[in-house]
């Protein structure tokens, strides 16, 4: 297995998710390591002795304590107290990915080498990725202020081994040392000297974490999103000139133009999306009772590429973000060499987490607008006045005595309202903390949260998409199966219906919404579809 090697500039987002999901070890790269030990063994010779000036976190008490001197003496119960205080994380517990990811954030800003920490402590949390140590963290507390002070003092209480700290090891719950002792890292009990605490404490990397991984399967999203809108346009045998390269090219928008080739593409070959295909009048059709061609469609298939495009350009400005934060030094204070070879100590505020929040806030309102546009097209394929010809409801015979999939498709709208309501800004909340130390919060932790819930949701409301879809292509088979879908299209109906049982009648919904839901969190109809026609955009 290939090894992640940290540097504190090279991280990606695809690297954290490789790390938090497949379990890849990882290592500090040699110029980090030696970094780390030249810094602080200047801080140990230099800063480190009772009569060195006030250094925050060094020789100073924190936060709105900063003004109490702690003396050298005093300094390792400090560190200790500061942990066992900051662990007041509340709630379920973060997904085991989610506090890989975050350690692994972690370890890359110290390779920075403006943290001031000691290597051993580096060491020891890249042992606990390696071996499968796992901090219980729970997820409510952080404020994305002074960094993830209560999720990542969680994590410092398992790394030091406090007795009542738990972890889970090959998924059981433990206490800390028994993880430690278990995975082979002793000895279980460890002491904090200057400055290790607040170095470990005070960062973004739980909400880095968190976002990483978000963004990532955002991005899935966007495909799987661009593969079910494909196969309703194919069942209402939409127009394809709102696709055409020119239209997409006058405007310059980046992410319009993927979509619009991703729809192409999967498109490519139709015979379905043609005016010869339009000219067959279908039973049902109550609106054109004679035919003339087809101008132009409604804006949930004819304005895909414009909506799904500038969500995908909100998620590529998130991609920066994250991936510039998950390569940042966020703790505070943080020390730089100087012009004559001594460390300058200054004290900022990295730590904030508010580019996170935004772009997860971003992230999610994107996300939201792709289930809004999704369900308007879910919603046209039942519609008669909206579908062209397809059933009503996409009953079968009789229909009345057959109902068909209405309430399926209000599920996806109930969904999409819930979405909504997620997609208030947390960078747009305040509330001062800590005697008003901290009198603007960024709420970062909660961005990253609720655009997980929405992500949740996402499979939900794509997966009824591609149900539909495929239904309205199944059931118009007798009178348009001389018109061919597109490759692309081909292999996602094949997909969805290898797993769907479709009848003629109704029959038990859940027997067809829940496989149908699993292809679109699984991915694996875009799977389908990438390996026929290659890899979307």
């Amino acid at each position: 297995m290939s090894v992640v090697t940290f540097d504190g500039d090279s991280l990606t987002i695809e690297d954290v998710v490789r790390i938090a999901r497949e379990g890849t070890p990882v290592a500090l790269a040699e110029s980090a390591r030696a970094e780390i030990t030249r810094v602080r063994d200047y801080i140990t010779e230099n800063w480190l002795t009772d009569d060195a000036p006030p250094t925050y976190g060094f020789n100073t008490g924190v936060g709105k304590l900063k003004d109490f001197t702690i003396s050298q003496a005093e300094n390792e119960a400090f560190q200790r107290n500061i942990v066992l205080s900051h662990c007041s994380g509340i709630g379920d517990p973060a997904p085991e990915e989610v506090v890989r990811a975050m350690m692994a954030v972690r370890i890359n800003a110290f390779c920075l080498g403006v943290s001031g920490l000691r290597i051993e402590v580096v060491d020891r949390l890249v042992d606990m990725l390696n071996r499968g140590v796992h901090p219980v963290i729970p997820q409510q507390a952080s404020v994305g202020a002074s960094g993830d002070l209560a999720p990542l003092a969680h994590m410092v209480s398992v790394l030091i081994g406090h007795e009542e700290a738990e972890a889970t090891w090959q998924g059981e719950v433990m206490s800390a040392p028994e993880a430690l002792e278990r995975a082979g890292i002793t000895p279980t009990s460890f002491t904090l000297q200057a400055k290790d605490c607040l170095a470990l404490i005070n960062g973004t990397s739980f909400c880095a974490g968190m976002a990483a991984l978000n963004l990532w399967d955002a991005e899935r999203v966007m495909k799987i999103a661009d593969t079910a809108g494909a196969l309703s346009l194919e069942a209402i045998r939409g127009e394809q000139a709102a696709f055409d390269p020119r239209i997409h090219a006058a405007r310059k928008q980046p992410g319009q133009i993927d979509a619009a080739e991703n729809i192409r593409r999967i498109t490519a070959g139709s015979r379905r999306t043609t005016e010869p295909a339009r000219a067959v009048r279908l039973e049902d059709d109550i609106l054109h009772p004679t035919h003339s061609p087809r101008v132009q469609d409604q804006y949930s298939f004819r304005c895909l590429p414009q909506v799904h495009g500038s969500c995908r350009d909100q998620l590529a400005h998130a991609r920066a973000q994250i991936t510039r934060e998950i390569n940042a030094a966020t703790d505070n204070p943080l020390v730089f060499w100087n012009e004559s070879g001594a460390l300058d100590f200054l004290s900022g505020g990295n730590f904030h987490c508010e580019p996170i929040g935004f772009a997860m806030d971003l992230v999610a309102v994107a996300l939201v607008e792709i289930g809004n546009i999704s369900e308007r097209r879910t919603f046209a394929l039942c519609d008669s006045t909206l579908n062209y010809g397809l059933p009503p409801n996409l009953a079968g015979r009789p229909v009345g005595l057959n109902s068909g999939y209405p309430v399926i498709s209000t599920a996806a709208t109930a969904v999409v309202s819930e979405n909504k309501t997620l997609a208030f800004p947390s960078v747009a909340d305040s509330v001062p903390t800590k005697g008003n130390q901290e009198d603007h919060v960024s709420m970062a932790a909660w961005s990253c949260r609720k655009t997980r819930q929405v992500l949740d949701n996402m499979p939900r409301i794509l997966g009824i998409e591609y149900l539909m879809a495929a239904r309205a292509v199944w059931m118009t088979e007798e009178a348009l199966g001389d018109f061919t879908l597109g490759t692309g299209s081909q292999a996602a109906y094949d997909a969805i219906t290898a797993r769907i049982p479709f009848t003629p009648g109704d029959s038990y919904m859940p027997k067809q919404s829940r496989p149908a839901l699993e292809l679109a969190r699984s991915g694996e109809a875009l799977d389908a579809v990438e390996a026929a026609i290659g890899a979307l955009k």
